[in-house]
């Protein structure tokens, strides 16, 4: 089982509460089942309320024999977060109550590998030795690294309220990660006219405003989202600098859209 973004969800942007995590670690271990957290988004939350909590020190908490049996894997990597900005490439992971015959056979399969890239190796070190209190760098890297924390925390908010104004949307708070997931209640008219063509709404909806705008967004459909419900999967990553023209777009797409298939809204649940 994997819990994708750990607390940084992809697609949505949440954030898991601990006791979120609690529920799912016990489950994993009543079903037998290894838990691999991908935690490479640790790094970008906005929703100061809820901290960055690992994995593994959740399962730290775990009564026995929880606590000593549930196999985990727990990922990190310089290519997202406040590092690499999903260029840079590098990562490792952490074995947690792995029998050690599993953890050989994966010393193995690494050293008939080719070394990973220079540049991603460099770049990983850093990240997990950053400078510290006392180095000379370690103003400017705390300056640089937060400025970037902060303008993607801005872009969170203003593609946060955008979707939330917008006719027949509803997008829970970016928390964390690079991503927001709104729900979109498409026309009945719309739904009809994809139908007609053999595709999911949701893609057709992408096709067009890609078509249009020039923006790329992921379908939901892509996702298994719930049956019945339409949503777009899209990131945060734009440069601040370009990021009103981005909203002003797919605003105007949008409405657009709902006044050519006749929109109706829909209630505003937070699904």
């Amino acid at each position: 089982m994997t819990q994708r973004g750990n607390k940084k969800g992809n697609p949505t942007g949440q954030c898991l509460t601990e006791q979120n995590m609690r529920d799912l670690i016990a489950f994993c271990y009543e079903s037998n089942l290894v838990l691999m957290a991908d935690e490479v988004y640790q790094e970008n939350i906005y929703n100061l309320s809820r901290p960055f909590i690992s994995a593994r020190q959740v399962l730290g908490k775990m009564p026995e024999p929880i606590k000593s049996g549930q196999e985990v894997v727990s990922f990190h990597t310089v290519s997202k977060g406040a590092y690499g900005e999903c260029g840079m490439r590098g990562g490792y992971m952490e074995l947690h109550n792995f029998d050690p015959d599993v953890i050989e056979e994966l010393y193995k399969v690494a050293a008939i590998n080719l070394c990973s890239n220079m540049p991603g190796q460099v770049a990983l070190g850093i990240m997990v030795n950053p400078p510290k209190p006392g180095d000379a760098s370690y103003p400017l890297y705390r300056r640089e690294k937060q400025a970037l924390i902060d303008s993607l925390q801005r872009r969170a908010r203003l593609i946060t309220d955008a979707f939330n104004s917008l006719e027949g949307v509803v997008c829970q708070e970016t928390e964390g990660a690079m991503y927001s997931f709104p729900r979109i209640t498409l026309p009945a008219a719309f739904i009809e006219l994809a139908r007609t063509k053999g595709k999911e709404p949701d893609v057709l909806y992408c096709l067009e405003l890609l078509a249009e705008t020039g923006l790329s967004c992921v379908p939901g459909s892509g996702f298994r989202q719930k049956a019945g419900t339409f949503h777009i999967r899209t990131t945060i990553l734009p440069q601040e600098s370009v990021f009103d023209d981005i909203v002003s777009r797919f605003t105007s797409f949008h409405q657009g859209f709902m006044k050519k298939y006749g929109g109706s809204g829909g209630p505003r649940s937070r699904l």
